[in-house]
């Protein structure tokens, strides 16, 4: 069985193509707002062209524009190879990155830019990767005091810790490579976006 692994909710791009779990392909790069043109491409560039029984496709939060990308390139490609395909989220393959590391500790926070001066965050803990708080879009006063003292991955840490959170930055970047760390219930959710703030644009009252 083979399993394709899509990330494409931040500045990085990646793919990975995993067979009864070990990775045989694998291409990431730091593509800022280039998902559009590098994801199919790089698929392309994995042993036949990518081709796998199922798909596994971050669902956001992040980019809007790369978490729009992806789940369109993963919903096409389950269609054309009669794949199964299931989503997660970004953040916690984030946590399930950082918690690999050694001398993790048992909770942490994540926290990744949003929109409008506002950072999606949420906290975890170490045993089964649990989410301990809902998924929040704050401002960074706010999200700083929702980390407290936690130890805080991705690419919101620094601007946290400005901003009064005390625990230490955790230097992680999502990667499809990362996927295999998430536990299976995490890593079976509906492929659907999760944009972690209400839209912009509202219905005339």
């Amino acid at each position: 069985m083979r399993r394709l692994a899509i990330e494409t909710a931040t500045e990085a791009c990646s793919v990975a193509l995993f067979e009864d779990g070990r990775l045989i392909g694998h291409v990431h790069e730091l593509v800022g707002r280039g998902h559009a043109e590098r994801l199919i491409p790089m698929i392309a560039e994995l042993p036949d062209k990518g081709r796998a029984d199922s798909i596994l496709v971050d669902c956001g939060p992040g980019s809007f524009t790369g978490v729009r990308v992806g789940l369109a390139a993963a919903r096409a490609l389950a269609l054309a190879w009669r794949a199964e395909v299931s989503g997660y989220s970004s953040l916690a393959l984030i946590a399930a990155s950082a918690f690999a590391e050694p001398d993790a500790f048992e909770t942490l926070s994540v926290a990744i830019t949003g929109g409008h001066g506002e950072y999606f965050v949420q906290r975890f803990e170490k045993q089964g990767v649990r989410p301990i708080t809902l998924l929040a879009s704050l401002k960074p006063d706010d999200a700083a005091r929702l980390c407290g003292t936690d130890a805080i991955a991705g690419s919101g840490a620094d601007a946290l810790r400005a901003a009064g959170a005390a625990g230490r930055s955790i230097a992680v970047e999502p990667d499809a490579r990362k996927t295999v760390l998430l536990p299976p219930d995490l890593a079976a959710l509906p492929p659907s976006p999760i944009y972690g703030r209400a839209p912009d644009a509202r219905l005339p009252g």
